[in-house]
């Protein structure tokens, strides 16, 4: 049945609920899509089984928190973000980051180290949802993005290198171990290394024929069946690292005595899993066509991550990889992710003892072809050539995500592009002079002059944002004043900007003394009301004149011509200075 809006609500039985109610049960679909969306869950749930695991093994943590994070952040993501379809699940993203996190990786509690982490996660996406600062991700640049997301890949392959091959490297960070393993071969465990390289394979071949999402299950536990031969023994398997038990988790309680180590990471990781979140967002529409609000999903993902962390599961995010494995089996509505938890839950209470067996090698080789594959040096190439600015910002985020602990490399990289924006933004502010004559009623822009001559009318415009680092670029191209210009005005155009910081009001206002000292005046014309305000509020129309500022109206030119006006008469040479003919401005 219809609501009203255009939406399809589950059953008729509905029909007397509240319109939010209705809206919020259409995003299970109705009847007529139930068997689509159980296909799809059985496929992304089967799937989720050995990536959660291997989302564990990524994060250095005992991989049942990456399968228990898959779990519940899914089931939590259906329930409540605002993309009907987004799978909320650990990223690899994500799951790098919280590796570079010793109160985690290290901690003797690790599955409350955890639990706190992804419920601080939680409580910071939630609480911008609330806020509803969905649009906050545009403030992330591109260069920083794909510089981490790249660098990340990179990560992924070299941080699964020690499991692959059954050595594990030594140094501070993942270069120097993926070095380390280099210089030793001769160390290695060749039995892992191939089991590792067959389950490559495996996922190559497969995925091409029918089986399709499903490759990845049927290559890792084909792999992994051969630890059964003798000829593989020593190989690692999740047995040898965790008992996975045949139960879902019971609840934990979470330390919040680890908040002053864990928020940063979880800032990080908020702030990476909302910017995965909201791609899926913008590229995503729900089923009646309509693309989700951001601030929702925002609100979804910290719900998911409160889920995750109160059972021991890892931070979650919105998932692009599963989010497409979904919708390519089929699903029609949020229902699918709900079938992909019970999914879950019933592998993990029939498999417990068969997911113990599964390889680490197998594992390994998974996330290394994920970490392939999620390097794009397309995009790499795109930014580098965009500008020295964006290469710039590129380069320190992927080299500082290469060598540093990522939760500060990404902090880092926004810092740099807000700093290096600010900079480019105060270069870039221009003045011209606005020059009238008989000829035209318009006026020919063209440089300002150097100084101000004794009774000229000199029409100034600046160009730009007239913030406080561009307050210095803007004074050093107004014209210099003399000991003495009589009768000068120096007329200054201000119309569109909304606002005058601290900064720019001292300029302007010492500009105004400067001149009057000379015998000079200046006059502002086009002034917004929030301008105007700041200059009543803070004194500097007083030091400028009163009648020397004129506020911006609705029709364009006005205020211009009365502050010529105010200027000529000043200057006592109507109509004979190069504002002449003037009969308004662009403005």
């Amino acid at each position: 049945m219809s609501d009203g809006a255009g939406e399809t609500t589950p059953d008729a039985g509905k029909r007397g609920l509240p319109a939010p109610i209705r809206r919020y049960f259409a995003r299970f679909g109705t009847r007529r899509t139930v068997l689509a969306d159980a296909r799809a869950g059985l496929v992304l749930g089967i799937e989720s089984i050995p990536d959660g695991l291997a989302s564990g093994v990524l994060a250095g943590v005992n991989p049942v928190y990456g399968l228990y994070g898959y779990l519940f952040g899914t089931l939590g993501g259906a329930l409540a973000t605002g993309s009907v379809f987004m799978s909320v699940q650990a990223t690899g993203a994500m799951s790098v980051m919280i590796a570079d996190v010793p109160a985690v990786v290290d901690s003797d509690r690790q599955g409350v180290a955890v639990a706190t982490l992804a419920l601080l996660t939680g409580i910071i996406m939630l609480g911008l949802g609330l806020a509803r600062l969905g649009s906050l991700v545009r403030f992330i640049p591109t260069a920083v993005l794909v510089g981490f997301v790249n660098a990340v890949a990179v990560n992924i392959v070299l941080g699964q290198l020690s499991n692959l091959t059954g050595y594990e490297g030594e140094g501070p960070n993942r270069i120097m171990r993926s070095l380390d393993i280099l210089l030793h071969l001769p160390s290695i465990h060749w039995q892992s290394l191939l089991l590792g390289v067959v389950t490559a394979a495996l996922i190559l071949v497969l995925e091409r024929t029918f089986l399709g999402p499903l490759s990845l299950v049927v290559a890792v536990a084909a792999a992994s069946a051969l630890t059964l031969i003798p000829w593989f023994g020593g190989v690692a398997i999740v047995g040898d690292i965790t008992e996975v038990p045949n139960a879902v988790p019971m609840p934990a309680l979470p330390d919040f005595a680890l908040t002053a180590e864990l928020l940063i990471p979880a800032l990080s990781l908020a702030l990476v899993g909302l910017v995965q979140g909201a791609a899926i967002s913008g590229a995503t529409p729900n089923p009646d066509g309509r693309y989700p609000d951001p601030s929702a999903d925002f609100r979804g993902q910290g719900v998911a991550n409160l889920a995750s962390g109160l059972f021991q599961g890892l931070p979650v995010g919105g998932s692009m990889s599963a989010t497409a494995i979904v919708r390519a089996a089929g699903a029609k509505s949020a229902l699918a992710n709900v079938f992909t938890a019970v999914v879950m839950v019933i592998g993990i209470l029939a498999l417990g003892g068969v997911i113990s067996q599964v390889a680490m090698p197998a594992l390994a080789a998974l996330l290394i072809l994920v970490g392939v594959r999620t390097f794009k040096p397309r995009d790499l190439a795109m930014v580098w050539r965009t500008g020295r600015i964006q290469a710039s910002v590129l380069g320190v985020t992927f080299v500082l995500t290469l060598i540093v602990p990522l939760q500060y490399a990404v902090l880092v990289g926004v810092g740099l592009a807000v700093v290096l924006h600010v900079a480019r933004q105060s270069n870039r502010v221009v003045v011209r002079r606005w020059v009238y004559d008989a000829s035209s009623p318009h006026p020919v822009e063209t440089e300002p002059p150097d100084r101000v001559e004794a009774g000229e009318i000199v029409v100034l415009v600046p160009y730009g944002s007239l913030f406080f680092a561009a307050a210095p670029i803007f004074a050093a191209q107004l014209p210099e004043v003399p000991d003495r210009c009589e009768r000068a005005a120096v007329v200054l155009r201000l119309r569109g900007t909304d606002e005058l910081g601290a900064t720019f009001i001292r300029v302007v206002t010492r500009y105004a003394e400067q001149l009057r000292a000379a015998g000079g005046t200046l006059v502002l014309v086009g002034l917004s009301p929030r301008v105007m305000n700041q200059l009543e509020t803070t004194g500097a129309i007083d030091t400028i004149g009163r009648d020397r500022v004129f506020p911006a109206t609705p029709r364009i030119g006005d205020s211009l011509d009365a502050g010529l006006a105010s200027a000529r008469a000043f200057a006592g040479e109507p109509g004979t200075s190069d504002t002449s003919g003037a009969s308004g401005d662009a403005r």
